[in-house]
């Protein structure tokens, strides 16, 4: 029931703002079915195989923004390749998660590298490129996270880690042809988030600084903090373009979660709103003496818990995480 729900719910958001579902998930067999949007001509929204994936396809292949998880790949492989005969180029990841970055293994040895591998420096373009895959894209905190020791090996396989790693705020890519933008949240869900911006098709992929199904997670054992992830908003309001005048229409920026349904800029202040306020709240109840304990106990995120606290934890820990952010010292 509570799965009819959630579906009715992302039906009835796709229908106000005019996007087209491609395939849904189903029960029985086919329950790992996964759910493609087309959010424009050429550009689609895949949700269900971990985080959100984005899929950009033009003339010169396939760009998605993050791959979902390890388990889900093949899925994601199969999804792609019902949209384009192109191949995939590039994976952009707008974090180190495992739900973003699992499936970057498997999903760039799916694709192709720009590089000649067969040339005269084949042993050279191969090294560079796994092997003649496709190119992973992130921060340089990305691929610090996806390469940290976890017990006797790696947190991730090698094979996934980025291939091109930046550590510049803003990197540039034109392909298809569209004009991509990659802007750093620095300090907002963790420290490695990433916006991307495809300017041509208007949409923004935010990665899990926007997560519509659930209050933010703020990792603040991996660099997340409460005053980033408000910065983080804002920026992602200021990037995003209203629908205004016409907003009938359903027109302006589309801003992708990194978990839940497609936004706009308005759907984007309100969430921004929502964690200004209770970040507000505690910070009051900080300057009153209140402790933790007493804080959680007051709810002080109470009346937003009915629409984002519904995930079992998820209340108690974004508290938490602001008031750890507020009592840190400087």
């Amino acid at each position: 029931m509570q799965s009819r729900r959630r579906m009715s719910g992302i039906v009835f958001a796709l229908a106000v703002i005019g996007l087209v579902p491609v395939a849904w998930p189903q029960t029985g067999a086919n329950a790992d079915a996964l759910d493609v949007v087309q959010v424009r001509p050429n550009f689609w929204l895949i949700a269900g195989a971990g985080g959100n994936v984005g899929v950009e396809v033009g003339a010169d292949g396939v760009v998605l923004t993050d791959a979902g998880s390890a388990a889900a790949a093949s899925r994601l492989i199969a999804a792609v390749a019902k949209l384009t005969d192109k191949p995939i180029r590039y994976i952009i990841n707008t974090s180190a998660d495992a739900d973003h970055v699992g499936g970057n293994a498997a999903l760039a040895k799916a694709g192709k590298t720009f590089f000649n591998v067969s040339g005269p420096r084949a042993d050279m373009a191969r090294a560079m490129t796994n092997g003649g895959a496709a190119a992973v894209l992130a921060s340089n905190d990305v691929l610090r996270r996806m390469s940290e020791t976890a017990g006797k090996g790696t947190a991730f396989p090698a094979d996934g880690w980025p291939t091109e790693a930046f550590f510049q705020p803003h990197k540039t890519l034109y392909l298809n042809p569209e004009g991509i933008e990659i802007f750093r949240a620095p300090a907002a869900h963790s420290d490695s988030d990433s916006f991307v911006l495809f300017r041509h098709a208007d949409v923004i992929m935010a990665g899990d600084v926007l997560d519509t199904t659930r209050f933010p997670v703020i990792d603040t054992a991996k660099g997340g903090t409460i005053q980033g992830e408000i910065a983080a908003l804002n920026r992602l309001i200021d990037m995003a373009i209203p629908g205004e005048p016409l907003v009938n229409q359903g027109g302006g920026t589309y801003v992708i979660s990194g978990h839940g349904r497609v936004c706009d800029q308005a759907d984007v202040v309100e969430y921004r709103d929502m964690v200004v306020v209770v970040r507000d709240v505690v910070q009051d109840m900080i300057k009153r003496g209140m402790t933790l304990d007493q804080i959680q106990a007051a709810s002080p995120a109470l009346p937003f818990e009915t629409q984002y606290g519904v995930v079992p934890g998820a209340t108690k820990a974004f508290v938490e995480a602001i008031y750890k952010g507020l009592t840190a010292k400087k």
